[in-house]
């Protein structure tokens, strides 16, 4: 089994303003590097082997946090193609039709030229799978991005994501799922930080 602990990089302006960043490499604002400096990792959690999605704002996520990080691919957020750099608004007022069409798929939600988040969910599993090749218990932490952490979140409790979650996730802390055999669970939502 693996113990994976997720935590979300801090604010950016795309954030502040909304936007979907998907893969745009957007760096943290001063906000969110204040927000990510007040955070203190609870015991234990700093000695795991870390590691952070490629882009700027998980890589300085994880530099303020203090872990010895390495990057990785299968963490990047997901690609939202066409909307990227669009906020919701702008979206549903420029096409609506399309987009309603686009959020009534939940977890198959896929704009053109994005991916959806059963295949981010599918692209981390398969991560950790190459990682999960005998029976020990191994932890390790990861900084990486909203839509990471709902798509594994989905995995976890069989959420399609039309309807209320089973639980609220709070972005500013952590959140630790388990992987074992292909499958993940719930380890322990919300920890403080």
């Amino acid at each position: 089994m693996i113990n994976v602990y997720f935590i979300r990089h801090g604010q950016t302006q795309w954030n502040c303003e909304k936007r979907l960043q998907g893969r745009t490499d957007i760096p943290l604002n001063d906000a969110g590097r204040q927000q990510i400096c007040a955070y203190q990792l609870p015991s234990g959690l700093s000695s795991l082997q870390w590691f952070h999605s490629p882009l700027l704002r998980a890589q300085q996520t994880a530099q303020l946090l203090g872990v010895d990080s390495q990057s990785e691919t299968a963490l990047i957020e997901m690609s939202w193609g066409e909307w990227e750099g669009k906020t919701l608004a702008q979206l549903r007022a420029q096409d609506p039709i399309n987009v309603a069409k686009q959020e009534a798929l939940g977890l198959d939600l896929r704009p053109a030229g994005g991916e959806s988040p059963r295949l981010v969910a599918e692209r981390v599993s398969d991560w950790l799978g190459s990682l999960d090749n005998d029976n020990t218990v191994k932890h390790m932490g990861c900084v990486s991005h909203k839509g990471i952490i709902r798509a594994i979140y989905a995995c976890a409790t069989d959420w399609n994501m039309l309807a209320k979650p089973l639980h609220k996730i709070d972005f500013y802390c952590a959140q630790h799922f388990c992987f074992e055999q292909g499958r993940w669970s719930i380890g322990e939502l919300n920890i403080p930080l």
